[in-house]
Formats: C-alpha cells, sequence, structure tokens
C-alpha cells in the first residue's frame, strides 16, 4: 500500500490567495455592480471571514480599487494598441467602438464596462476611483486626436464618450452584439465626416 505525503497540518487552512480573490471580486462587481456587492457577499464567494477580508484589503473599496487596477491590464480596452499613428483617426477610434462593443457583450453575466458602470454607483470614493480611470481613457483619446485634429479633439472626445458610456449601458440592458454593432457603424459614419483622413 502506498500513501501520499500531505504538507498541510490537518486543521490547518490552505494559504489565502490575494490575486486568486480580487478575480473573484471582479467577476462579483461587474456582474451586479459596486452598490449591489455587500462585504458579507465577497467573504461568502472568497471562502473567509470578516478579520481576514479586512486584513487583506482594508475594506469593499480597497478590494474594489484592486480590481479596477486588475480590470484596467487584463479586461480593459487596449488603447495603446488601437490609438495608432499608422492609421487614420476615425479608423482607430472606431476600431475602439469595435472592441467596446465585443467587450461588453461578451459575457451576458458582466456585460457592459466594468469602469464605466463604477462611475455612477451610490458610494462617492468608489465612484471617485471609476471616474479617475475614465478620465485617463479619455485623456489617452482626446491627446491621441489632438495630434492630428486639434480643433475637434474636445468634441470627438465628449462624443466617443457618450457613444461608449451608450454602448456598455444598451449591453447592460441586454442589447445583443449584432445590435450595438449597429451602432458603432452608425457612430463610425460619423467619425468618419467629422475627421477626414
Amino acid at each position: 500500500m502506498t500513501t501520499t505525503k500531505n504538507n498541510r497540518t490537518p486543521g490547518r487552512p490552505r494559504k489565502f490567495d490575494a490575486e486568486q480573490a480580487i478575480v473573484i471580486a471582479q467577476s462579483l462587481f461587474h456582474s451586479r455592480g459596486y452598490d449591489e456587492v455587500s462585504v458579507a457577499d465577497l467573504t461568502n464567494a472568497l471562502g473567509i471571514n470578516p478579520p481576514s477580508f479586512y486584513a487583506a484589503f482594508g475594506s469593499k473599496l480597497g478590494l474594489y480599487t484592486r480590481v479596477l487596477d486588475r480590470y484596467a491590464e487584463h479586461g480593459a480596452i487596449p488603447f495603446s494598441e488601437l490609438l495608432r499613428d499608422d492609421r487614420p483617426v476615425a479608423a482607430c477610434l472606431i476600431a475602439v467602438l469595435e472592441e467596446a462593443a465585443r467587450r461588453y457583450a461578451a459575457d451576458p453575466a458582466a456585460s457592459g464596462c466594468m469602469v464605466l458602470e463604477g462611475t455612477h454607483c451610490n458610494d462617492a470614493q468608489a465612484r471617485e476611483a471609476a471616474c479617475s480611470f475614465q478620465h485617463a481613457a479619455e485623456h489617452a483619446i482626446q491627446h491621441f486626436i489632438a495630434r492630428r485634429h486639434p480643433q475637434d479633439a474636445v468634441r470627438v472626445t465628449d462624443y466617443m464618450g457618450t457613444l461608449m458610456a451608450g454602448l456598455s449601458a444598451r449591453a447592460r440592458a441586454g442589447q445583443s452584439l449584432a445590435r450595438l454593432q449597429e451602432t458603432v457603424r452608425l457612430g463610425g459614419q460619423v467619425l468618419e465626416n467629422m475627421l477626414p483622413a
């Protein structure tokens, strides 16, 4: 008879994996929104008690900001890849909208943009955290447009922000990818008229 050695001390819990916890929390925040997720929901999903939760993250807001950081790295639209100086400005902006539509509709259980949806949550600090990521994205878009169309940078950035917020909200409401793509197609025609190559 062969036995397998187990290095774990009987009754001792497994080591808490903070990175895995952030992945789980991201799914909760994305699918339900910041306001609808309680600390109890988080501790239940993570399989830890409240003291361990507070020791690891400080607060629900502390975990949310870690989730936003992760989302920026692994779930957000890759603006640096799409906003390219070797392509027409309008084509790049359309590519951003196309990518947004795909990402926002990819997971029916966690639709829309977690950052954009977070910008109108009830908690002021969480809303401010989400808004900082939104402002960074808008700044990247505006800076890109301004390099070739400085006189149009602000209004086109506003237009992009409105379209992206609308795509997120419509995806959150269950609109299909095909319908989101039709909105992108119409928005793209406007961008091509505003920003001729």
